[in-house]
């Protein structure tokens, strides 16, 4: 599969979306807490509080929706800043009562309207970035479709970054790249060669720990796998002391 090829996958109207993914490996544990105490509460993320074996997890994720109307409403998975607050309102809370973290991943970017700006979008996303690394608790990020630029790294700032087998994630995407280096948004297959945005491309470079493998027909398998491996990392990251955790979360992006 080309580079073009994944973006497409990662954004097919058929894929599954981060509801699906709580829902199916959450169930109906997952209970969602709303807004981030300073403006309102958006949409295009939804965060809460869930049960992993038994075990209290925090869960944040970006969600684009699977229908006109929810994606609307979503406003496509691109988040204002009071989303990336309530995010981190939501990881604070976690730290405080020892829960470990786990994000779902999927944006074309973070939302770049004027009213996003007025409201301190940089900001908001740079405060993640921020707290994210000195969060004391474990944080695990999983890219379920496509991570654009900030937005998505507003949730990546994890201890270990997973990737689907046909996600991406990228710095710009392939059409806003393509116009910028050579004025024309045909050459959007040269782009997302050049970008190396591909899991594998990522995988090799070290941006990434894991790719998990997409059966052809999505079913119970994906999710029982990935359910499995979230609460096999969870358990060995709970073993370790904060600071260590911390240290080496910090190692990790500085090797960048």
């Amino acid at each position: 599969m080309s580079a073009y090829d994944c973006v497409m996958s990662a954004r097919a109207n058929d894929r599954p979306t981060a509801i699906d993914y709580i829902t199916r490996i959450f169930g109906d544990s997952f209970f969602e807490l709303h807004g981030d105490r300073r403006f309102a509460d958006d949409k295009a993320i939804i965060g809460g509080i869930a049960e992993l074996n038994g075990k209290p997890v925090t869960v944040i994720a970006l969600e684009k929706g699977r229908n006109l109307k929810e994606r609307m409403n979503r406003n496509f998975g691109s988040a204002h800043p009071e989303g990336y607050r309530k995010a981190l309102r939501l990881m604070k809370q976690a730290e405080k009562f020892h829960r470990p973290v786990i994000c779902f991943v999927d944006t074309s970017g973070a939302y770049c309207g004027i009213g996003a700006e007025e409201r301190g979008q940089g900001q908001a996303i740079a405060e993640n970035l921020m707290e994210m690394m000195t969060l004391k608790t474990p944080i695990l990020s999983i890219f379920i479709g496509e991570g654009g630029s900030g937005g998505a790294l507003a949730l990546a700032v994890a201890d270990e970054v997973w990737m689907l087998e046909n996600a991406i994630y990228s710095v710009i995407s392939p059409e806003g790249c393509a116009s910028i280096l050579w004025k024309d948004a045909s050459r959007t297959a040269e782009a997302s060669e050049c970008l190396k945005l591909t899991s594998q491309d990522l995988f090799k470079m070290g941006v990434i720990e894991r790719i998990i493998r997409e059966p052809k027909d999505v079913d119970s398998r994906l999710f029982d796998s990935l359910k499995n491996l979230i609460a096999q990392t969870f358990e060995k990251k709970a073993e370790m002391n904060p600071e260590k955790l911390v240290e080496m979360r910090y190692s990790r992006f500085r090797k960048f």
